[in-house]
Order: C-alpha cells, then structure tokens, then sequence
C-alpha cells in the first residue's frame, strides 16, 4: 500500500518527519518497507509556456521554441519532440537545472542554433510510463493549459510529496485505505483525525428509485449492494491535485468518473464502479450467480465466459459485470454518456479471490474485497464520489440511495476486564489508559461493573475476541515497553512420541531387511473389499466413501493396508521387475458408523509385500524365489527388535491369506497382525504371481507389547553343550506345540531350541513326520556332564511321546 503524505495531511495534522512517522506506523504493526521522496534530483525545473515556434532550417527534425517561464525574459530553447505546438504549457529545464538521471542542463549548440535550456517529457522527470495516459508516454510532457507559467514542476505534478511504502499484513483491511492510515497516524501522533467530506447537494431532484431497482439473488456471496444517480455528466480530466495524489499511490489518471471511483476507493477502502444508465435494459442492477455459457465483454475489451461460482451484476437481459473484479464494456462510461449509476458493494472475498485468480484478472479493486470491505461505508462511498464530481461541476445528483441489505452487519461487542489484558500482555497498564488507547482507535467503551463492554468499528471486522483486545492495547502501548523475561517452564526432558518410536524403528528395521519403503495413497478403488475376498459381516467392507475423489480409482478409504501395496508390486512386476521387496507404515480408516457422525478411527499399521527372486541374479547366487520363511524371518526379527518375546504364531483364517501358509502373531490375547502367503485367487485378483507374501501388523498393539527396552545377559563363564533328536509326530502337530512341550520339560538349563530338518517320505509312516530339534544346554556355575543331560533327554522324548503319540527317530 502506497500512502502519500500530502495525502494523509487532508486527515490529520502530521506534525513529525516522514521518517518519525514511518518509525511509529511500524512499532504498531504497519511495516513500512520505504520511504520515497518523490521529485528526488529535480531541481530547476519550471512550468514554462510557448510563445513562438519555428523549424530549425539545417534540421530536419529540430524545433526552436522561444519560451516564457517567468523570468521576465523569453528564452530559446530547442526540442527533437513533435508534439509541442504554439501555446502549449510544458515542463522547462532551465540552464543549471538537474534531473533524476543525473542530468545537469548547460547552453549548447545544436544545428547552428543555441539552446537555453531543455523541454522535459514524464520519463526525464522520473514519472513511471504506467501512471500516464498513452498520449503522456511520447514526447514531451503537455500540461493543463491553466497552469501557471514559472512554477516549480514538483508542485505543479506533486514531486514535491513524501510516499510511504506500507506492506499491510493480511488482517490490517481497514488500513487498506488513506482513511485507515490516518486513523493509525492520529492514534500513534495523539491527534484528532478529520473524516473527508461527503456532503450532497442532491440539486438533480427526483428520487433514485424511480430511476433504478437494485436486488441481491445471492445474499450469501454479496452482503450489500449501494447505487447513485448523477445526471447531466460531463467527462472531463480530474483536477491536477487529484491526478498527483492518484500518481502518487500507483494508480493512473484516466478522466473525472474514473478518478473519483479510484480515488474514493484509494480514500474510504471501498471499491465503486460506475455504469452508463442507458444502456441498462430494465433499469435494474441484479446481484445473481453467472450462468452456465454465458459471456461478459469485460472493459480490458476480451470476452470472457461465466461460471455459477462468479458473482454477476446484470440487468434484466444480460450480464454487465463481474463483482468486485471488472465491469462490462457494453455499460462503460464514455464521452456520449448522459447519465450515471455509482456502484458501490460488499461481496464475498474468497469468491472474489477465485474469480479473480481463475481469470487472470487481480486488480485494486479485487485485493480490497478478498480482505474485506467495510460494510457501513457504501453510503459513505457514494455520497464522497457524488461530492468530489458536484465540486468539479461534473454532474448533478439525484436525490436518494437504492440500497439492497438482505442482513444488516452488527459489529463484534466484547466483555473483558482489565486483569484478563494486564495477564495475557504480561505488563500492568491502568484501565483508564486502555479505555484512551481504544477511543483513539475509534472503539466504543463502556464500563460494565469493573469489566470493559468494548463495541468494534464497522471497519475492525478482524475484531472478535477478548485477545484481539489485547493485541490492539498492547501494540498501541508500545512492545518496547513490555519488559522481556525468561518463561517459567519446568525442564523436560525431550523425547519423541512413544508410537513415533516404534514407527521409526520398524522402518529402520524394515530397510535394513532389504525391504524398500513405499507411500501410497490412503485412497483406493472401492472394488479392494472384493478383490481381498472378505467375508460380508467383515468391518472392513464398510468403507468411507469421498464426496470429491480425485478420480474415479480413488473414490474410497482404505480399511486394509494391502490392496496399495499390492497394487504397487503388480505395478513393478508388471514392468519386469524381478523382484519385489517392500514396506509402508501409514493409516487405515474405519468408521464407527455409515453415514459418517464422528470422525473414524484411524490406526496406524505395518504392511509389508515380497515376491519374486529371493536374491539377485548373479552367478553365484540361486535362482530360488521367496517363500514363507523369508518373510517370517522379517517378523521374527521385527519382534526381536522391539524386544517382544512373548508372542506365538498361530494359524491364520483371514480369507485372501493362504490357509497352509500363513499365521497370526499374538501377544497374549492381542492380535498384532498376519503375515503370510497370498491366497491364490485374492493373487489372482491383483495380478501378483501366488508366490506373493504379505504382511499386516497394526502398530498400536505392537507398541503395546514391546519391551523396546535392550535385554542383556552376562557371558556364561562355562561351555554349553548341545543335542539333536528327531521325534516322529502326526502332520497335524504344529512346530510351536512340540516347542512348547520340549521347553516346559527340559528344565532351566535349556538355553535355545532350533528346527534343523522336517522330513515326510518312506522312512515314515504315512501321516507322520519327522521333526529334528537341536537342544542347547548351560549352566552358570559348572561345566554340564552327560549324567546331567541324558535323563532331560529322556524326559522330554517320554513327554512329547504322550502327547502326541511320538516316537524317536533313529
């Protein structure tokens, strides 16, 4: 935001260098980037006027203008521009003179002629291209023909004013604005501000709603929406004050309707456009949503086609406007019109912010709604416009406003006691200088039995709680005056989330496996639950449906983390991967209920994939694939990690696992998850070859169940010693019971038991196999003996015999 501080005069008395100024907007929360002192290396230069003008006879293309610039003489001066005629009031450098480029004007001789001096275009005088009409930009710089010979050119253009660069945070709206800033400018000086004129000699008669119908459709998106008549309009250029105030604030000069919207928007923060009335079928300005296919003609001359979600300001035919971001071409204003309908409006900013973005089309005007306007300032707005163009003898007013309110805006009211501000800045201010610091900033106060009820402006729409109080009490106070001090917080020690430790240790372990870590979308194709083969009672067929799926492969919540990691393994193998290793640690989602009341659990789970080659093929490596015990040696050594012992493998009866070849983990009661190979059709399904093992462990419980804590022993000071047996048992006896036999009989001084060798052919009858076990024994004090360790032997040979009518194998 651009704020001139000649400008800011017309409001306050500024009594303090701009710098002072831009110093004490900054310690209350407008940061002032810059300060720019227009005009800056001008000096010498003058209004000066054209009395005589003639050819330079051995130049083709130079001019010898005499000059009168109020110094009592005429002065030759010689010019290559082809704009300047007889008569014609033009900027004068004069001999000495110097220039922002650094310029400094000396006598010279050109074609056999002297010239004294130097006639200025805008560009020499350090005036942006931007800020001047196309006629402005070549050549030199024609001015008012009433304006006065031998003046200094910075106060003829207002080059001699002071701007301040402001960068404005997103909730300071009511400072996007000359007004707003004078407010801040009055609170930070301890001055009185004075509000701009907006008196109307309404000298047109008649009555507006006569003239015009004003409605809202869509109170939703459009809160308000104002109009004014002004008969008899005569467009002409605005004042030279008005158009260096404009300049002065980044916005340019166009003629007196255009500048006196822009400049009353620049003032009060209120967006205006205007309207030629005739060309308005029906008479009426109708607030409503685009229509689908429909097309506007915008004033920047392109077409443009409207969408349901853009406020359309149309009359009782067509659209001709878009709200809050550019007018119609059909109702601009020009130089035939006769009448004139003022608009001024309060519509929805993030719809503002879309139009505006979806078109390309971000303009003053856009960037004030999509904050926020000041919804009690329409009236005001057109009663300032009506007033600037009745001073310029550019109109005559009709009498009334048409006003379109659907619902009237109440400003927040507050209750908060002076203790609650005092604790929350953490300084002591008395409550009569609160009261002060807040009637300065144009707040109502009133006390209500020691608390303050503390009534916002229109404008402070960012104004809602009792610690936005605070915020404008303590900025208003000054932050230097709050003394620093060191938080009284107890020590803690700093650790991450017990659940994030497990996450990260599962991962570490995981990748160090040899399993790549994948992420995949949470979102998956609703026909999974089929592919998965899940039973029709199963929770996990109720999935979570999306209102706006990003495509039509995504359109539920997945309840199992599988069905994405086999997506993303058939995805591979289907692009001659040979291999497949890989793991993700994300979210499932199961809702408590259908349709959704509350928001679903969300458990976090481990899934892991494997399929393919075992190892790269090289030539000393084996052509073999995965198989069961691979990812089995993934989970033993998982659960060894997290220091869980005591958990058991049992079999699994998840429909798409494969009923021989898969188990559930346990820990006591809890289920932590399954692992195991792929049931052949739910491979099928997902296009994975039926060698694919799978693996789900819900993180939660295995959090649970976790010493994660590091076990250690001492080094046994006496060798151990170990025996092989074999036990003949039926095939339907499982490893984890014989283990579970053998460790509850063969004593403490068993250490370890391993598998080495499962065997079923002729050497055993038919339904029976051959498990061979090798026992580890050691004791802490002795070296065992063969006395010690054959009668355990024994013992444990008997005890599985009678369980499961065993037999040794020799």
């Amino acid at each position: 935001m651009l704020a001139s501080i000649a400008w800011l005069k017309r409001y306050v008395d500024i009594d303090v260098t701009p710098e002072e100024l831009a110093d004490k907007l900054t310690r209350v929360g407008l940061e002032v980037e810059s300060v720019i002192h227009q005009g800056q290396g001008i000096s010498g230069v003058v209004t000066g006027k054209v009395t005589a003008i003639e050819k330079n006879p051995k130049s083709d293309h130079l001019w010898v203008c005499q000059m009168d610039y109020g110094s009592g003489e005429i002065v030759q001066i010689q010019t290559g521009a082809q704009n300047v005629k007889l008569g014609d009031i033009v900027p004068v450098a004069t001999l000495g003179a110097e220039l922002p480029n650094g310029m400094k004007l000396k006598k010279v001789k050109m074609a056999d002629v002297y010239s004294y001096g130097m006639l200025c275009s805008a560009a020499e005088l350090g005036i942006d291209n931007k800020l001047l009409l196309p006629e402005q930009r070549e050549g030199i710089l024609i001015l008012s023909p009433d304006t006065p010979i031998g003046k200094d050119i910075k106060e003829v253009l207002g080059l001699n004013d002071t701007v301040l660069d402001i960068d404005l945070t997103a909730n300071k709206q009511d400072c996007f604005c000359m007004t707003g800033i004078a407010r801040e400018a009055a609170a930070v000086l301890g001055k009185t501000m004075r509000m701009p004129d907006t008196s109307v000699k309404e000298a047109a008669g008649g009555d507006v709603h006569d003239m015009l119908r004003v409605a809202i459709e869509i109170p939703e998106l459009c809160s308000r929406f104002t109009s004014r008549a002004l008969k008899n309009i005569k467009i002409m250029p605005s004042p030279d004050w008005m158009q260096n105030e404009l300049r002065a604030c980044g916005v340019r000069p166009i003629s007196n309707v255009v500048d006196v919207t822009n400049y009353v928007m620049m003032e009060l923060g209120q967006p205006m456009h205007a309207y030629d009335y005739d060309t308005l079928a029906g008479q009426a300005l109708i607030v409503r949503r685009g229509k689908a296919g429909e097309h506007l003609q915008t004033l920047d001359d392109q077409d443009r086609e409207l969408t349901p979600d853009m406020i359309t300001i149309a009359d009782t035919e067509k659209a001709v406007g878009l709200g809050g971001v550019m007018g119609g071409l059909i109702t601009e204003v020009t130089d035939q019109t006769k009448t004139v309908i003022l608009e001024a409006a309060a519509f929805n900013g993030p719809s503002i912010r879309r139009t505006s973005k979806a078109l390309g089309l971000r303009s003053e005007a856009s960037m004030r709604f999509e904050r926020g306007v000041d919804i009690a300032n329409c009236h005001r707005a057109l009663d300032r416009a009506a007033h600037l163009l009745e001073e310029m003898g550019a109109c005559e007013t009709v009498c009334g406003i048409a006003d379109a309110y659907p619902v009237p805006y109440h400003p927040a009211v507050i209750t908060v006691t002076p203790e609650t501000i005092n604790t929350r800045i953490g300084v002591n201010i008395p409550k009569e200088e609160m009261i002060e610091i807040l009637q300065r900033l144009q707040f109502d106060v009133k006390e209500d039995d020691g608390a303050l009820v503390i009534t916002a402006p229109t404008w402070r729409q960012d104004v809602t709680c009792d610690a936005d109080i605070s915020e404008e009490i303590a900025r208003m106070h000054s932050y230097d005056k709050i003394e620093s001090h060191n938080p009284e917080l107890a020590l803690r020690q700093g650790k991450e989330d017990p659940m994030e430790e497990v996450k990260s240790e599962a991962e570490d372990y995981l990748a160090s496996a040899g399993l790549d870590e994948v992420m995949t979308y949470t979102f998956i194709h609703p026909s999974f639950v089929d592919k998965m083969m899940l039973k029709a009672d199963d929770a996990r067929r109720n999935v979570i449906r999306l209102m706006n799926p990003i495509s039509d492969e995504f359109g539920v919540m997945r309840t199992t983390m599988l069905p994405s990691l086999l997506n993303t393994a058939a995805y591979n193998l289907a692009r001659q991967a040979e291999s497949v290793k890989i793991f993700e640690v994300g979210r499932v989602y199961l809702p408590k209920s259908l349709p959704l009341t509350e928001h679903p659990e969300e458990r976090r789970v481990i899934g892991a994939v494997m399929s393919g080659r075992r190892n790269e093929l090289t030539w000393t490596s084996g052509k073999d694939g995965v198989d069961f015990y691979d990812m089995k040696g993934v989970v033993e050594g998982l659960l060894a990690k997290m220091q869980l012992a005591d958990y058991e493998l049992a079999a699994c009866e998840e429909t798409y696992m494969h009923p021989g070849k898969s188990c559930v983990v346990k820990a006591g009661e809890k289920v932590i998850g399954y692992f195991g190979c792929l049931h052949p059709t739910a491979a099928a399904n997902f296009d994975v070859p039926e060698e694919t093992y799978v693996l789900e462990l819900e993180l939660a419980t295995l959090a649970e169940s976790a010493l994660r804590v590091p076990q250690y022993t001492h080094l046994a000071k006496f060798p151990g010693t170990s025996r092989d047996i074999a036990v003949v048992v039926p095939r339907n006896v499982t490893m984890q019971e014989l283990e579970r036999v053998l460790r509850a009989n063969a004593g403490e001084l068993l250490k370890d038991i391993r598998v080495f060798d499962v065997y079923t052919g002729k050497q055993v009858a038919e339904g029976c196999k051959s498990v061979a076990f090798n026992l580890t024994f050691q004791a802490e004090d002795r070296t065992l003996t063969d006395g010690e360790i054959d009668p355990i032997i024994k013992n444990v040979v008997e005890k599985v015999a009678e369980a499961y009518a065993a037999e040794l194998r020799k």
